[in-house]
């Protein structure tokens, strides 16, 4: 009988701890304590948060319904002859395409854009040109900034058409309403296409001082700018009358070869004036005479000819437009290009 009860006794102790030995191993209480366990999510969907919201999609967010900043800024174009109003993304669209070659560095695009912009709204906020009275900008680069059509697009781009159009498109929007300011106000965001390696200061070439507009350093050169050297040949005869017809009391009897005197250069090597025929003449002046691409030139006379060698092309001031694409082929942002050229700015948003 001790021997039944005994195995009953057992029999009950075995039916009892067979279940406590299925229990996984690191829930028992002897489980080593390094394992790695990962705790339980605690964290909860805000109360306003459904969650059918949280549905994955592969479709791009919507658009913010809001316009931009140049779409919101409207510009009176005087353009064939017609005042149209259309806003300022479109205006810059036809400027930058017309300004820059769209073969340049995106960031040289983009501070290309931020220039146009900071100049149509430095024009707008100081009144109209005579020349266009009721209209705030005009299409003709000699009073404003140069403007392509559609059209002369096709023509100038050919089969890059499409990938220059949406290049020039992205760096009007991805500048969107931002402009070069001092002083908290647009600038007067002049830009020349090359430099003789240096930019000019304002006040050298209109005479007066703008302290945005000093003279930098500038990295372009002959292997990076199209005819950055050029020569202009003039037969001593026809040099001979346009002086003596924009300055009469010159005195341009005997050789050819003693006629120029002293040249007086700025910093950036630029001719200030130059004595010719014992009368100063301004460089800017023989620039207009004889058609250079620039003032930074040196003047001799060769054989029947009075020959110029001249370096860059533009009047010098503010940003080179290839020297733009130079920093930017060396990594600068467009912000740092910009601040380069025109010292003591900033570059922030701006609404007319």
């Amino acid at each position: 009988m001790k021997h039944i009860l005994v195995a009953v006794i057992l029999l009950l102790l075995m039916l009892f701890l067979m279940p406590l030995l299925a229990l996984p191993a690191d829930t028992a209480s002897g489980a080593n304590s390094d394992a790695a366990v990962s705790p339980a999510p605690t964290a909860t969907l805000p109360a306003d948060v459904s969650t059918n919201s949280l549905a994955v999609s592969s479709q791009p967010p919507a658009a913010s319904a809001a316009p931009s900043l140049d779409a919101q800024t409207s510009v009176r174009l005087l353009i064939n002859g017609t005042i149209r109003t259309v806003p300022m993304d479109e205006y810059l669209f036809h400027v930058v395409a017309a300004e820059m070659p769209a073969s340049f560095e995106l960031e040289a695009l983009k501070a290309q854009a931020i220039a146009a912009r900071t100049y149509a709204l430095y024009k707008i906020q100081n009144g109209p040109s005579p020349n266009h009275p009721n209209a705030d900008l005009c299409t003709n680069s000699n009073c404003c900034s140069a403007y392509i059509t559609e059209a002369k697009m096709k023509q100038a781009w050919g089969a890059s058409l499409e990938e220059y159009r949406a290049k020039v498109l992205q760096a009007v929007s991805e500048t969107d309403g931002q402009a070069i300011l001092y002083n908290g106000q647009p600038i007067n965001a002049v830009f020349h296409s090359s430099s003789s390696g240096t930019t000019e200061k304002a006040e050298l070439v209109w005479g007066a001082a703008v302290p945005y507009l000093s003279s930098v350093f500038s990295p372009e050169n002959g292997e990076t700018v199209p005819n950055f050297e050029s020569t202009v040949k003039v037969p001593v005869a026809q040099f001979r009358l346009a002086i003596l017809q924009a300055y009469p009391d010159a005195d341009l009897s005997g050789s050819p070869s003693q006629w120029f005197g002293k040249a007086d250069r700025s910093r950036a090597d630029r001719v200030l004036r130059i004595f010719i025929g014992g009368v100063p003449v301004a460089g800017s002046s023989l620039r207009s005479l004889f058609g250079l691409r620039s003032t930074a030139f040196s003047v001799s006379v060769q054989g029947n000819n009075v020959v110029f060698q001249v370096t860059g092309y533009g009047h010098g001031v503010g940003m080179s437009q290839y020297g733009a694409n130079a920093y930017a082929l060396q990594g600068w942002n467009c912000y740092e290009i910009l601040t380069w050229y025109y010292q003591g700015t900033i570059i922030g948003s701006w609404k007319r």
